[in-house]
């Protein structure tokens, strides 16, 4: 197998993420503890955990959480889920049971790093970018063009990592039947998929196309990163089994005390989503006042979905530059567009991601303001 290459995200939140005072680029929404996680469950699923045996747990999940999972979508059954130790995992897994060496992909870009080194660890990968100057939209015509007789597989991240955006409807229909009438294995990485303020989402891949693979998470609509819980929604069974039979190698099985408080925050989706909702309302109005407040330093793209964004910096020094300064002289953390950059071709240099998704914005943007109005 090749060596895969520095994860750039993770090496700079290595320096980062809990040293910075302002941490405003994160990508997951606002956490919670336990005890008021078990303040949601019902007295079955609060015993349930208090007398866990902390055994080991079954490779595909605990029936009981792959019901709970499989209650999210529209045509999923316990059967056409498996879970992982992340999405990073799940995703991992994935491009190994699917791809092979002669075999080609296309990803989109910018994206999540692993999205691309991961199965260009395994064969060719095409990119077609996302088009900034269309509202990052994804041109259905140059991914057609992009397809030869041995891709394999193409992937997608819809609300988008970094930009929030969400694929128009017509364009999502036109990419399906487009890897339908290919015959190509559509990966869709949904960790976002529940998080938008005023946007229609997508529906699951899984849902909709029977070679289509869901990835979700309890980290970022949930705000439950610690879990360390994903799963991967899939009709095609054989593939499903391909994939549990590599997970033997790598976690083998999911920790027992997460699989149950995943269970419990599942079932208080709609109240853990409708509290993380109201804060991204409130933070994107923030943030909305705060660019038009600095509109010659920045240009502001509200996202569709997800709880990040994905501004232009104007400055004549640069983005790495300003992001460097920023947060070597006042703590305020930004990821610089550096991060997403891609070996498939040109993304933009003059972006960073900011983060919507988490309290107590309010401070970290008032330094951020007077660092900008000291300059």
């Amino acid at each position: 197998m090749a060596t895969l290459p520095d994860f750039r995200l993770e090496t700079y939140f290595s320096k980062w993420e809990f040293s910075a005072r302002y941490h405003m680029t994160a990508s997951d929404a606002q956490s919670m503890s336990i005890k008021n996680l078990l303040a949601l469950a019902d007295n079955a699923d609060r015993e349930a955990f208090e007398t866990l045996s902390l055994g080991y747990t079954q490779t595909f999940g605990s029936p009981e959480l792959l019901e709970v999972i499989a209650s999210t979508y529209e045509r999923q059954t316990p059967a056409d889920i498996l879970c992982f130790a992340g999405a990073e995992e799940g995703l991992y897994v994935a491009m190994h049971a699917i791809l092979d060496k002669g075999d080609h992909a296309i990803v989109i870009t910018p994206n999540y790093q692993s999205s691309e080194t991961v199965p260009l660890s395994i064969c060719e990968v095409s990119g077609v970018a996302l088009d900034p100057a269309r509202n990052w939209t994804l041109d259905i015509d140059e991914v057609a063009a992009a397809i030869r007789p041995n891709t394999k597989l193409i992937s997608i991240n819809f609300p988008h990592n970094p930009t929030g955006k969400i694929l128009e409807r017509e364009r999502f229909d036109a990419l399906v039947k487009l890897c339908r009438q290919h015959g190509i294995y559509l990966f869709s990485d949904e960790a976002y998929r529940l998080l938008g303020v005023g946007a229609e989402q997508l529906p699951a891949v899984a849902d909709v196309y029977e070679r289509g693979l869901s990835l979700a998470v309890m980290s970022k609509p949930y705000g439950l990163p610690g879990l360390r819980v994903g799963w991967i929604a899939c009709q095609d069974r054989d593939l499903l089994l391909r994939m549990e039979r590599m997970k033997h190698y790598l976690s083998i099985c999911n920790s027992g005390p997460s699989e149950v408080l995943s269970r419990i925050a599942l079932k208080a989706r709609e109240q853990i989503l409708a509290r993380i909702h109201t804060l991204m309302r409130h933070n994107l109005g923030l943030l909305d006042e705060f660019f038009k407040e600095f509109e010659e330093r920045f240009e502001w793209y509200r996202p569709d979905g997800g709880c990040i964004a994905y501004p232009r910096y104007l400055g004549a020094e640069g983005v790495e530059r300003f992001t460097t300064d920023l947060v070597e002289r006042t703590g305020v953390l930004l990821l610089p567009s550096s991060i997403y950059k891609s070996e498939l071709g040109p993304t933009p240099t003059d972006r960073f991601r900011i983060g919507c998704g988490r309290a107590h914005i309010e401070e970290g943007l008032q330094v951020f303001r007077d660092y900008l109005r000291g300059q």
